[in-house]
């Protein structure tokens, strides 16, 4: 067996390739307020600022040791770019979307002709360019997005777009296109700027929001464009109890999909997805990441490795207040399991 770097491991690992241990990393956002105050970084400036967005990216590497480095912390660039309005929160909270340019009908919306040139997109393209000379070749670098649904329900509102999808098809399926389309000149764009994986998390095409029928007869076919037409590996990411559609999602065409501990069972899951994806998690970001104690992370890490998780990671998010000692602690259990 040749000898894995990060990145050929984690690639190797996501696309079901037999690897020496399991990875460990983050594929959801990785900011917190300690790294923020170690480095220098804080939010909301480093969701503006490529220096800063990449200083505290590479922190949560360097000084965790999670074997990826993440950006960007919010689930707001593209929709932003899009024509949402966004509160860009605070040190301690995410970016949000407030206000969303299609609430009535679609009759103007389009891809802006300067799609790449708007909002923060320029910023999180020259991050991963300034991260990958700091890293070299060999540490992989994941770059995050909204997915196609969520981006969809930004653009209409979530109100408009749950209406839609029951009294307006025609509707629901042009703001699903439209989304679609912007998400994967996006996450091209990263791929091109030198992202290796692109995560994608798509909270609105949770079953808490959206049937398991309409995930199968609208949602599917947008993620499988998504996942077929972006020139990297990547990740599907879906938040709250996704066992009434992993098996959906499993053939969406993902290498990987990132799951939260609400799905229960690891083994359960894997087998219903079988060889067509890999699983990525999925320990507890706000009940075993952010209060610990250490050794309940290093417990239940090593428990996922058993249970046969192929990418070990935050089930969600990293909380902004999350100790560092916790997010060492998941790589760690890693690190133990193979002692």
């Amino acid at each position: 067996m040749s000898e894995f770097t990060l990145k050929t491991r984690l690639l190797a690992a996501l696309k079901g390739e037999e690897v020496d241990k399991v990875p460990v990393c983050s594929v959801t956002q990785t900011g917190i307020v300690e790294l923020m105050d170690v480095v220098g970084a804080p939010w909301p400036e480093s969701h503006t600022d490529a220096e800063l967005m990449a200083k505290l990216a590479l922190a949560n590497h360097e000084l965790s040791g999670l074997e990826a480095v993440r950006v960007p912390y919010c689930l707001t660039v593209l929709v932003e770019a899009m024509g949402c309005e966004i509160n860009m929160g605070t040190k301690n909270r995410q970016p949000s979307v407030t206000g969303h340019p299609y609430p009535k009908s679609l009759d103007d919306a389009a891809i802006p002709e300067d799609l790449l040139q708007r909002g923060r997109i320029p910023a999180v393209l020259e991050a991963i360019k300034i991260i990958r000379e700091k890293v070299g070749p060999d540490v992989p670098i994941i770059g995050g997005m909204e997915g196609p649904i969520t981006v969809a329900s930004d653009l209409a509102s979530v109100k408009s777009f749950m209406k839609w999808s029951i009294k307006k098809p025609e509707l629901f399926e042009q703001v699903l296109d439209l989304a679609t389309e912007a998400s994967v000149i996006y996450a091209n764009a990263m791929v091109e700027a030198g992202a290796d994986v692109i995560s994608v998390a798509d909270p609105v095409a949770s079953p808490d929001l959206m049937s398991p029928d309409s995930f199968k007869q609208y949602l599917q076919s947008r993620l499988q464009k998504f996942s077929s037409e972006v020139n990297s590996v990547t990740i599907l990411h879906i938040c709250g109890n996704v066992n009434p559609v992993i098996d959906y999602m499993a053939d969406c065409g993902f290498e990987g999909l990132s799951v939260e501990e609400k799905i229960g069972d690891v083994k359960k899951a894997k087998e219903v997805i079988g060889d067509r994806a890999r699983l990525v998690g999925n320990i507890s970001s706000p009940f075993t990441l952010l209060p610990g104690p250490v050794d309940k992370i290093i417990t239940e890490g090593k428990q996922a490795i058993a249970d046969g998780i192929d990418v070990l990671a935050p089930g969600c998010g990293i909380a902004p207040m999350t100790p560092l000692e916790n997010v060492k602690a998941l790589v760690a259990a890693r690190n133990e399991y193979y002692a």
